[in-house]
């Protein structure tokens, strides 16, 4: 590096490529993570573990924008909000039935109101980004961990509620992110807790499981995230996360995407337990992902952080790469529409009438079983 003002550009774009967790419920950012969203830290994910109510919620977002610099984009405030078992933020917000229960109305502009209406409450709370839809094609009635978080076991039912459920989102100002590319709906193995693998020929994948992403596309999707499986037909060695076949040679120049590559998080045991921290910087940033996501161990996202700022010192290539992925990352939250915060607008919008009306006759089944819920 020539200079110390380049060193400190690069270490921001660094930072803008990782979104963290942590295990408290402050009403205010915790210190370490207060100084890294200073130094450009992308965002925060929060689970239920972060929560304790509306009030304490609406703060610890606040706090999160305020440790950001004024000038710089916003952090990313996200949570997995999809509806029936998978909720972060619960009462006094509007239960979601799951997406299978709002697929089977077979009503896309239905499902595009539900959509922004769960947009608009997220967005009161300071919320800005959502891991929602999912993306995967249910085929597998065996499979653990996708199940009816699915709109369908059709392909084109999926593609057409998706796309809905993503204007939704947009036409709200949150931004959305479809999951998991190319595709988790046939897996008999969590990923949470070890490597799937699919062996599945190219045809059936393009009929099947990338069918729905595909069709996605055609809308220019803010953000995609990816799937810890190992896709015997794309890449024998490597889960599609960090695989340069997939990502690059497939999504980006195949299938022409042009959004935000986000890692499903790096702790989970599909990759954990096969590379260290330091592997996955180095295999990801060369597939493609532009934001690494990593839910629990600060001393992992600090590491992940250090060694992408030594990767991008290594050579121009690395340090293109990191500074694309961070000029992506702005474009993308240029999209973010924020507005001025009250607890009273937020206790006047969430579960308000209107928005219950819009689900009357539809039950939430949103349980405890929430097959992605690593906040333990």
């Amino acid at each position: 590096m020539s200079s110390l003002k380049e060193r400190d550009r690069l270490r921001n774009a660094a930072a803008q490529m990782l979104m963290v967790g942590f295990h408290t419920a402050p009403s205010a950012v915790p210190e370490s993570l207060g100084r890294a969203l200073a130094e450009g830290l992308g965002g925060v994910i929060l689970f239920r573990r972060n929560v304790e109510d509306v009030h304490q919620l609406m703060d610890l977002t606040a706090s999160i924008r305020q440790a950001a610099p004024q000038e710089g984009p916003v952090p990313f405030v996200a949570v997995d909000q999809e509806g029936g078992r998978v909720v972060r933020l619960r009462e006094p917000l509007t239960p979601i039935p799951p997406m299978r229960t709002i697929g089977e109305q077979q009503d896309p502009e239905w499902t595009r109101a539900v959509s922004a209406m769960m947009a608009l409450e997220l967005k009161t709370l300071g919320i800005n980004l959502n891991f929602a839809p999912v993306v995967d094609v249910d085929t597998n009635p065996k499979n653990p961990v996708i199940g009816d978080r699915s709109f369908s076991s059709d392909p084109r039912q999926v593609a057409r509620h998706a796309r809905a459920f993503i204007a939704g989102h947009l036409e709200t100002g949150i931004l959305p992110c479809a999951k998991h590319f190319p595709g988790h709906g046939d897996t008999l193995i969590d990923s949470h807790l070890d490597l799937p693998s699919l062996p599945h020929d190219l045809q059936r994948l393009e009929e099947t499981e990338l069918h729905p992403f595909r069709e996605l596309f055609r809308d220019d999707p803010p953000l995609l995230m990816t799937a810890h499986i190992l896709f015997q037909a794309l890449d024998t060695q490597h889960p599609a996360t960090l695989s340069h076949l997939i990502l690059e040679d497939l999504l980006r120049r195949k299938l022409g995407y042009k959004g935000l590559i986000i890692s499903d998080c790096l702790e989970m045991k599909a990759v954990s337990q096969r590379y260290t921290i330091e592997e996955m910087m180095e295999l990801g940033l060369s597939a493609g992902i532009d934001i690494f996501l990593i839910c629990h161990t600060e001393e992992l996202w600090q590491r992940a952080w250090e060694h992408l700022l030594a990767l991008g010192e290594q050579n121009q290539e690395n340090r293109d790469r990191i500074l694309s992925s961070a000029h992506r990352i702005e474009r993308r939250k240029e999209q973010i529409l924020t507005e001025p915060l009250s607890p009273e607008s937020a206790l006047s919008t969430l579960g308000c009438k209107p928005h219950r009306d819009l689900l009357t006759g539809f039950q939430s089944n949103a349980t405890d079983d929430d097959p992605t819920d690593t906040s333990a």
